[in-house]
């Protein structure tokens, strides 16, 4: 697998979905929509997340399905938890169920309408809810498969970003991977 590299499989910048940090949720919900009606690209994936670009250009941040549904119930906040919390999620603590069902009780979680919820959450700025890499994230454009497997398997990422001399210049997916490592199985 050493032979295959990153920039063989990533997903350009040019064909992902991108938002500014200023940008408000609605905008990169119709940013994904849009990109997958214009979208001519060989994956058998539509894009999931959309990346975040500051002033600069450059890529920051991601919202992926779980920063958007976090971005719903403001309350989660209440909660104190940090990003690594939402990586790993409480169940990987040992934590059991009825004490998660416990949670959305104690801080009064989805008292609200989902139609309330979502009215709110669309104007939320993208870069109050965008989920901001880690450096075990980023992988370099020349790097082969099985090091950006290793970051995939170790981290439990759904992506990496892909770096050429320190700059984002596209993403590699796990469903991108997962399908290649499938082809190559078929092709046995």
């Amino acid at each position: 697998m050493k032979e295959k590299k990153i920039n063989e499989l990533m997903v350009p910048l040019s064909e992902y979905a991108i938002v500014n940090t200023e940008d408000t949720l609605k905008t990169a919900i119709k940013t994904l929509y849009e990109s997958h009606k214009t979208s001519t690209n060989k994956y058998m994936y539509k894009h999931r997340a959309v990346l975040v670009q500051d002033k600069k250009d450059h890529i920051v941040g991601k919202v992926g399905p779980l920063d958007v549904l976090r971005a719903l119930e403001p309350k989660y906040c209440k909660l104190g938890t940090s990003e690594q919390f939402y990586k790993m999620g409480l169940s990987r603590f040992g934590l059991s169920n009825d004490f998660i069902h416990s949670l959305t009780e104690q801080y009064c979680l989805w008292d609200e309408s989902c139609e309330s919820l979502v009215k709110t959450a669309s104007g939320l700025k993208i870069e109050s809810i965008m989920y901001t890499p880690d450096e075990g994230e980023y992988v370099n454009e020349e790097a082969n498969l099985a090091e950006a497997i290793h970051q995939f398997i170790l981290g439990h990422h759904q992506s990496l970003l892909v770096l050429k001399k320190e700059k984002v210049i596209g993403i590699l997916r796990l469903s991108d991977v997962f399908e290649f490592v499938g082809d190559m199985m078929m092709e046995e």
